[in-house]
């Protein structure tokens, strides 16, 4: 009996030694060996998973994303999870706020189960998606929101908007406001407050979150996509997980990228070599905007993003205040791109949405946290 257990443990470490040793698709995958991997570089098959394998929405897959992917456990109960707590939400998905059947101009609308038409109007989150302007889907904000609104207070919703893929700079602000726009021309049949919209973004979806706050009374921005063009896009608040500000001055910090490359995602949004474009460089930049009427933000950045510099919340937290808009700025110490983020940053954002939204009392101010906290 001791022999047969000791060649079972030969056996079970000589199996996992083998696996250890087994090369991994993403060496594959990774075709020009740069570290990364990206959607085109993906089997077909498998690319509808790309979302989420890019946990901080880049527009790449890590190393350190694909193993995590990989070695994440309890799948299927988390999955029974959320079927459980949707009970408490009613989603309305894909929406054509554009009125093209473009499935990639919808949006999705969350509210509590049973609100209405007929109900007291809810103050709207809406989430808007990174992915370097060129990958990226609306799925990810149904996730983050489905607590915001299982409790009651909030309606809900997250929008796809066209990628550079299909459409360069500005054809995707023109379809956030052309959603905007929808939400609020309909918000009286779904019980939602047009007056009382919030915006929330990460990485690209901050830069986008960030053109809306400042582009409210800009009509050159408006766009005519949608059956309501002439109705208000501006929103009440803003909420910017590390998005660009200024375009032209990116790679002016050292990161992974080299945003002036041809093929960089700042480039593909503007259409070509980003410092050859600078006209429509800061046409797509929130700093260039900013103004005394824009919309009170919260920016939270990490201090070691290699992705979007953090001195680009820093510049656009400094014309905000001077432009004297309210500017709240929480800077994670050791911060990622969208790694490190602690419940310190969750509960600035709670209490900066329901400040805003609801009308609750706000102590929130500028500070520094660390990685985590």
């Amino acid at each position: 009996m001791q022999r047969f257990s000791i060649a079972l443990v030969v056996l079970i470490f000589s199996s996992l030694s083998l696996q250890a040793q087994r090369p991994s698709p993403f060496d594959a995958w990774d075709k020009d060996k740069n570290g990364k991997v990206s959607i085109e570089e993906m089997p077909e098959p498998i690319r509808k998973n790309f979302k989420f394998v890019d946990r901080d929405e880049d527009g790449f897959i890590s190393r350190e994303e694909d193993e995590a992917f990989r070695s994440r456990s309890g799948m299927g109960k988390a999955k029974k999870k959320d079927q459980g707590k949707s009970q408490d939400v009613t989603a309305i998905r894909d929406i054509d706020y554009a009125g093209k059947g473009n499935p990639i101009q919808a949006l999705d609308l969350f509210l509590p189960k049973g609100h209405g038409e007929d109900s007291e109007p809810l103050p709207l989150i809406v989430f808007i998606h990174g992915g370097g302007w060129a990958n990226g889907d609306k799925a990810s904000g149904g996730n983050r929101l489905s607590e915001w609104v299982k409790e009651g207070k909030f309606a809900a919703a997250s929008i796809n908007y066209r990628l550079s893929g299909e459409a360069q700079w500005p054809a995707q602000i023109h379809d956030c406001k052309a959603a905007i726009r929808w939400l609020r021309a309909n918000a009286d049949g779904h019980g939602i407050d047009p007056d009382r919209i919030g915006v929330w973004g990460s990485s690209a979806g901050g830069h986008l979150v960030a053109m809306l706050g400042v582009t409210g009374d800009v009509g050159e921005l408006d766009g005519e996509v949608g059956n309501h063009v002439g109705i208000s896009s501006e929103v009440t608040c803003v909420v910017n997980f590390y998005g660009p500000s200024e375009l032209l001055t990116m790679s002016e910090h050292p990161g992974k990228f080299d945003h002036d490359a041809p093929g960089s995602p700042e480039s593909r949004l503007v259409g070509g070599p980003l410092q050859e474009n600078p006209d429509i460089a800061k046409n797509a930049s929130p700093i260039h905007w900013v103004s005394g009427a824009d919309q009170p933000s919260l920016i939270v950045h990490g201090t070691k993003d290699e992705v979007v510099p953090y001195p680009q919340s820093v510049d656009l937290e400094k014309a905000l205040e001077e432009a004297g808009v309210p500017t709240i700025f929480l800077s994670v110490e050791g911060g990622g791109h969208g790694r490190g983020f602690g419940p310190t940053v969750q509960e600035a954002v709670v209490e900066f949405l329901n400040h805003h939204l609801l009308g609750e009392a706000m102590t929130l101010e500028d500070k520094t946290v660390a990685a985590g906290e």
